[in-house]
């Protein structure tokens, strides 16, 4: 049966959205998760060009409004994504310790391609804030230096030899369905464990402070995975942790 279960699973992964099953399993929708959360349409997305640097920033509003996603055109870190909660979980990436000195900004999470700041309030102005963003990521990457000067910790959806069948589905879910849609929006979410029924989950990027974060976890998230996998009786989100690996001198 688990089998049969998990053929049914790969057979419909892959895609941009995510259909989220609804409870009599007859109705889909291919809206993202956030999407289904606000009922908001987006704002059409701005760019930022400098012909002197010659690069082009696009901006995106998320489903958090205290949280913008910036995609600069290159890559960030590749196949990766890092937060930083705080200036101090900082000190392995030089772009978000340069990011981290603008007033206002709260936190950082990096992407594939994109970088999706927090501001701290909703009292502060993105059309104050966005010129220092711009002009910091700008010279930044005409700088050369690396995004990230430590090796970054696993987002934990890798496959590994502890792994049951379970496990196992949960993660291919993860990253084939889930994580894709949730980056749309400029925010990620990892595995941390899978234990009497429940998995836990760590949400990142503008999906940490988003107003519906919540109901993305349960009416999202939990839904996909609990049609296709029987044994998943819950989700509930991990603690944030720094995202360096080492502490700060």
């Amino acid at each position: 049966m688990a089998a049969a279960r998990w053929l049914g699973a790969a057979a419909g992964l892959g895609g941009r959205f995510c259909r989220t099953m609804l409870k009599d399993h007859n109705l889909t929708t291919q809206r993202s998760f956030h999407q289904l959360a606000q009922k908001k349409p987006f704002l059409p997305s701005a760019v930022w060009h400098n012909a002197v640097r010659g690069m082009f920033i696009q901006t995106q509003d998320t489903p958090n409004p205290n949280s913008l996603k910036f995609i600069p055109g290159k890559e960030v870190l590749e196949s990766r994504t890092m937060e930083f909660s705080t200036p101090a979980a900082a000190f392995c990436s030089p772009l978000a310790r340069q990011l981290f000195k603008i007033e206002g900004v709260k936190s950082i999470f990096f992407g594939p391609d994109f970088i999706t700041i927090t501001k701290e309030s909703e009292d502060l102005d993105w059309n104050l804030l966005k010129p220092d963003i711009y002009a910091t990521i700008m010279d930044f990457f005409a700088s050369g230096l690396p995004v990230v000067t430590d090796e970054a910790p696993r987002t934990d959806t890798a496959a590994s030899e502890e792994d049951d069948e379970v496990v196992l589905m949960i993660k291919e879910l993860l990253d084939t369905r889930i994580r894709p849609t949730v980056q749309e929006d400029g925010g990620d979410v990892i595995y941390k464990g899978f234990e009497d029924g429940i998995v836990q989950l760590k949400l990142q990027g503008s999906c940490t402070s988003c107003p519906s974060s919540i109901i993305t976890l349960k009416n999202g998230i939990q839904n996909m995975l609990q049609f296709y996998i029987p044994e998943v009786e819950g989700v509930e989100q991990d603690q944030i942790k720094p995202a360096c690996t080492k502490a700060a001198d």
